[in-house]
């Protein structure tokens, strides 16, 4: 969950980033073990397999199988050190891909770049959840810059010529030399990173610009999964997708055996028109093979101005390549899709959120009022896989349905980050009510299913959710149109319950037989009301509950 600080405050949940490539779910033959429980054993597998796709470079997938590790099955604090040191690799390769973070290095000065830094930490001073501890703050940040120089990116920007050895003898020095113990402040932390900037310059030539960004980068890194530094271009596409649309070619990406896997196309998007679909790959950009110059490269350059082109090579499903130029263009993301009477006979409607952007309460409501003049009786709203969007967005699509009472309570650090959201009577749907949630429902999802099942509105059918209980903050930074994403506070359910950690537990808890194919992706654009779908059945039956139809069986189901 973000809050926005501009002149006027917004808040942000964790946001899908439409074109920008996120860390991979294929894994190939790696497998996560089957036992849940945990022992050494499983985890010792775990390490082993996360490490295969270390040697590979494939900082991106080796995250994920971490991440997935640590929240299908509870790993301990080993596996969570592995999953903290592949997204330092990651975030390198993410950074040094990002043209705006180049440009940083090559136009900011060090004076720049220290102010940029205290800028970073006061606001961590002010507004971070837990109380920071200064000395981390600055382990971390040398940690980081360790991590950079085993990157070949950062080798070709900044070390063209050192000599490997040489190298290896700096990374001596910085962790024997730099005394990160004694930080017991943020001016003293920025004078540890000058230091280790002064030490890089002298000893390796490399800019101090770049050896300050990386201790600002490793700070937030350090803090939680959800706190990272924001590149102009990265703090751009969350304003973006606040507003619910951005320019590129409409297409949600995923690494894959080296190439760009199509996720999602947008409908009516300019790859849409082009004729990509989901389950394509993208194998080359403008004629450079994405196994050659790397995914994250790959995916950086299919961004551009509005109206410009990029020349894609795609592989559809058993098809042989083909070229195609595709036009850049504003896309608008749909986040209330499907929508639809479900069952005729027992006029059940049904409607999918893919995202809480800004425009989402409206478009909810019209897609409500549409449903109405259909002859809805019941709605089920499908959630699942949505990663969030904006607080207000979740308060006011939850005021629809609530009548009174605590939608979302945030508490945090600072007693600014307190506040208590409540409903209000006035426009109020009375609809029998369903929704659908699943592991990948997160944030503001969260916040919704999370409300509708404490005050009983409605029944919440499917898995325990993500568990992503916190507020981000997106904090704007006065140089290099950079910026801050920060924890601020955690949020909790109307019953004070938390969600960090612990998700929502399903009224109706679904049980999915087997364990996922981790070896395919599975296309995200399913139609939710399509056959085998054991969550939309058990969603349909307790729909049918509410509006009494007899003769249901709940036999495949967990009641809770």
């Amino acid at each position: 969950m973000h809050t926005v600080h501009k002149s006027t405050k917004l808040a942000i949940a964790l946001l899908i980033a439409l074109l920008s490539l996120v860390p991979a779910t294929v894994y190939g033959q790696i497998r996560i073990p089957d036992e849940a429980r945990i022992d050494e054993t499983a985890v010792r597998e775990v390490i082993a397999n996360g490490e295969q796709l270390e040697r590979q470079g494939r900082w991106g997938e080796a995250l994920t199988f971490y991440e997935d590790a640590l929240r299908l099955h509870g790993f301990d604090s080993s596996v969570q050190r592995k999953a903290n040191l592949a997204r330092l690799h990651y975030d390198v390769g993410r950074r040094y891909t990002d043209q705006s973070f180049v440009r940083s290095i090559d136009t900011m000065s060090r004076d720049d770049a220290l102010r940029l830094y205290d800028e970073v930490l006061r606001k961590v001073q002010a507004s971070y959840v837990d109380s920071p501890r200064w000395s981390d703050v600055s382990r971390e940040g040398v940690k980081q810059l360790d991590v950079a120089l085993k990157e070949e990116v950062f080798h070709k920007k900044n070390l063209k010529d050192a000599d490997r050895n040489r190298i290896e003898q700096v990374r001596r020095l910085l962790n024997e030399n730099v005394n990160w113990q004694n930080v017991s402040s943020p001016q003293q932390a920025v004078e540890t990173a000058n230091y280790a900037a002064e030490l890089m310059w002298q000893n390796l030539g490399v800019k101090p610009t770049a050896t300050i960004l990386e201790f600002a980068c490793g700070t937030a890194a350090s803090l939680d999964p959800y706190t990272s530094f924001l590149t102009q271009d990265q703090l751009t596409e969350v304003y973006s997708q606040i507003e619910g649309n951005f320019v590129g070619l409409g297409v949600e990406l995923k690494a894959d055996s080296g190439n760009l896997l199509i996720v999602h196309a947008i409908d009516g998007s300019p790859a849409h028109q082009a004729g990509i679909r989901s389950g394509d790959r993208i194998i080359a950009v403008d004629g450079h093979l994405t196994e050659v110059i790397s995914t994250d490269k790959a995916a950086d350059m299919l961004k551009g101005p509005i109206g410009s082109s990029v020349r894609v090579t795609v592989v559809s499903p058993n098809q042989p390549a083909r070229d195609m130029m595709v036009r850049r263009d504003r896309v608008e993301v749909p986040s209330v899709d499907n929508v639809h009477i479900i069952d005729d006979e027992s006029k059940i409607g049904y409607l999918k959120i893919t995202s809480f952007q800004k425009n989402t309460p409206a478009d909810l409501s019209q897609a409500m009022w549409k449903l109405h003049r259909d002859g809805m009786r019941a709605l089920v709203i499908d959630l699942r896989g949505n990663p969030g969007g904006l607080l207000t967005a979740a308060v006011d699509m939850v005021d629809l349905f609530v009548e009174q009472g605590t939608i979302v309570s945030t508490r945090g650090r600072n007693a600014r980050e307190d506040f208590d959201y409540t409903a209000h009577m006035p426009g109020t749907w009375r609809v029998p009510l369903v929704v659908l949630i699943d592991s990948n429902s997160a944030s503001a999802s969260e916040i919704f299913a999370g409300a509708i099942r404490d005050h009983r509105r409605g029944t919440v059918v499917g898995q325990r959710s993500y568990g992503k209980g916190s507020v981000q903050g997106i904090f704007p930074l006065a140089t290099a149109g950079t910026g801050l994403r920060l924890t601020t506070a955690k949020f909790f359910s109307p019953s004070g319950r938390a969600i960090s950690r612990n998700g929502v537990v399903p009224d109706v808890n679904v049980r999915v037989a087997g364990k996922p194919d981790l070896s395919e992706v599975k296309a995200a654009v399913e139609q939710a009301t399509s056959q085998a779908d054991p969550v939309m059945d058990a969603g349909l039956v307790a729909a049918k509950q509410l509006l009494g139809v007899p003769g249901l069986s709940t036999r495949t189901q967990d009641q809770r």
